[in-house]
């Protein structure tokens, strides 16, 4: 009867975890449904939308993690001899 009963328990669980993941994934598919709804205006009010998503990712990086990165860009770029290079630039 106890085996029985962890039976039923952890069939539960694995239930309440589906579902809480599914709830999630519809509120996920919402709010990225919103998210393109903003782009849309951003794009529709005159705004570059991939320069926009440039912006929203350098946001979410720290100032070091930046420097790092554009850093590594400017040697890529320059290895290649681009001129779009940040170093040729100035």
């Amino acid at each position: 009867m106890a085996e029985k009963t962890k039976t039923t328990f952890a069939q539960g669980q694995l239930r309440a975890l589906v579902e809480r993941i599914e709830r999630l994934e519809e509120e996920k598919k919402s709010i990225a449904g919103d998210i393109k709804e903003v782009y849309a205006e951003a794009k529709a009010n005159g705004f570059d939308t991939k320069i926009l998503r440039k912006v929203i990712s350098l946001r979410k990086k720290d100032a070091n993690e930046r420097q790092e990165e554009e850093a590594l860009l400017d040697v890529y770029l320059a290895a290649l001899g681009m001129p779009e290079s940040r170093e040729a630039a100035e």
